[in-house]
């Protein structure tokens, strides 16, 4: 049933009426960073009150102003959107936290223009969760990538400005080139309706091989999903602070890519009439190739925000591949999979940046013995990789569960294997890291002396967060209703 409703408008601006009131207090840290954080838990809140209101099978929608004949911008609330809406919200209290400790911790410049933008990124984020047509879609996606654009190239080095360049360019580059004339030719099949509907708005209306060209251009085009080969914009933007980093990789620009690939598959074309034109096979492989070779690279990566920047385009292979399925529970688990990965990559980014922040140290090959230094911040990461690895008792396990059962469902065998191999590949450069950190002989620890953790406002987030780890293993219910809205699946 579809509701009109005003929250998804208010939900939104939260955020966004929060940067005025950041920019007007520069000058009082304290008051800068309450008007933070009164955003982020009011946009948690209005969230929070939605997901009822989604359970009980009402959709919300608010539409305003038509850009083009029959194209509103539309908000559109449903399961998968109230979802990946409750972890953002949820994760940017937490990276908010984080980032006043690291900031302040390292007396980086220029926090107010950085909690500015990071306002800006998660109205856009909201903005793209709750998009009701693709061109909404297709505007907060673009929003995001101009406004995290300043927090990539936060530090203004040589290195900063070239990494920003990267991002910029390959994330601009292929939705303009890919995305952009894709829409305009789905407007132009569609008959001037793009609003996402259950079957897609596609269903019908386009042939096989017109439909091959279009699911590639917005899959490859929408590069936030960090296929390959657009997904070395992602690595290079670590030169960010490490909040920014979390911000990339778990709270808001990488799960957008991915979510969008999920809209494209579900709300554009639908997944039956996918299998009907049989044309989803080539993401498939494509996503099973990205998930191979970024973890082969990852094994090789001492850089630790590297390594892990490259397990990122892993892990949104999933959940791409997943999708791409087209079974109920593929899609199934890759909708479970934007929370259960958000919740253990942003773990394993707050750890690498407390790391950096306590000790000063940045490569893998420095951490060993340095969980008897920092065990609080090392047990969180052990828990955080074995969530990304897809191991007990972390929530990981059930959204790679429900892909190798989607796998299987399919009747794909051979990209059952792709999951499994990589699931090993994800264990070889982990579990390393964490064994030399507790388990290594005296001799071989590079530290000595007592405990040093991180200031309390990077602690207390990682913990957290490897808590709700841990927790979406035990009672992943939640999720598991809102993304069997959408596919049906109990």
């Amino acid at each position: 049933m579809i509701e009109e409703s005003f929250l998804p408008l208010i939900t939104w601006m939260v955020s966004l009426l929060a940067v005025p009131a950041i920019l007007l207090l520069r000058r009082t840290p304290n008051a800068r960073e309450m008007a933070t954080f009164v955003a982020a838990f009011a946009k948690f809140a209005l969230v929070a009150v939605m997901v009822p209101m989604i359970l009980d099978g009402r959709v919300l929608r608010f539409s305003f102003g038509e850009i083009l004949p029959g194209i509103p911008l539309e908000f559109r609330v449903d399961g998968l959107g109230i979802l990946f809406a409750l972890v953002a919200s949820s994760l940017w209290i937490l990276t908010t936290l984080y980032a006043v400790g690291y900031m302040r911790g390292l007396k980086e410049h220029d926090q107010t223009r950085f909690f500015a933008c990071f306002a800006v990124s998660i109205s856009a984020t909201i903005g793209v969760a709750f998009a009701g047509n693709l061109f909404t879609l297709y505007l907060f996606y673009e929003v995001l990538s101009l406004s995290t654009y300043p927090l990539v190239t936060h530090h203004g080095d040589k290195e900063a400005r070239s990494g920003g360049r990267t991002y910029l360019s390959h994330l601009l580059g292929t939705s303009v080139a890919f995305v952009l004339p894709a829409m305009i030719y789905c407007w132009v099949r569609s008959g001037g309706d793009m609003s996402f509907t259950d079957g897609g708005f596609l269903a019908g209306k386009i042939g096989a091989g017109d439909g091959m060209i279009v699911l590639l251009a917005l899959t490859l085009g929408f590069a936030k999903s960090g296929l390959m080969p657009f997904h070395s914009w992602l690595p290079n933007a670590m030169v960010a602070p490490t909040p920014v980093s979390a911000l990339l990789h778990a709270v808001a620009v990488v799960k957008v890519g991915v979510f969008c690939v999920i809209r494209v598959f579900t709300g554009v074309f639908g997944t039956d009439f996918l299998g009907e034109l049989d044309v989803a096979t080539a993401v498939s492989w494509i996503a099973a190739f990205t998930v191979i070779t970024s973890s082969l690279i990852a094994l090789s990566q001492d850089n630790l925000k590297r390594r892990l920047a490259f397990s990122t385009i892993g892990q949104l292979g999933y959940i791409v591949l997943g999708v791409s399925l087209l079974s109920p529970l593929g899609v199934t688990g890759s909708i479970l999979h934007i929370a259960m990965h958000a919740f253990g990559k942003i773990t394993l980014f707050f750890c690498a940046g407390a790391i950096y922040v306590a000790m000063h140290k940045k490569y893998v090959s420095e951490l060993v013995g340095i969980g008897r230094k920092m065990p609080i911040t090392m047990a969180a990461f052990a828990i955080g990789s074995l969530s990304v690895i897809g191991l007990p008792v972390t929530g990981g396990l059930v959204s790679k569960w429900y892909l190798v059962m989607g796998t299987a469902e399919s009747g794909q065998i051979a990209l059952l294997v792709v999951f499994l191999v990589s699931s090993i590949l994800n264990a070889c450069y982990f579990l390393p890291i964490v064994y030399r950190a507790f388990l290594c002989r005296p001799e071989e620890s590079l530290y000595d002396g007592g405990r040093q953790e991180a200031p309390l406002a990077c602690l207390v987030p990682l913990c957290i967060t490897a808590a709700l780890s841990v927790f979406s293993f035990f009672n992943p219910n939640l999720l598991l209703k809102l993304a069997g809205l959408m596919t049906g699946v109990e």
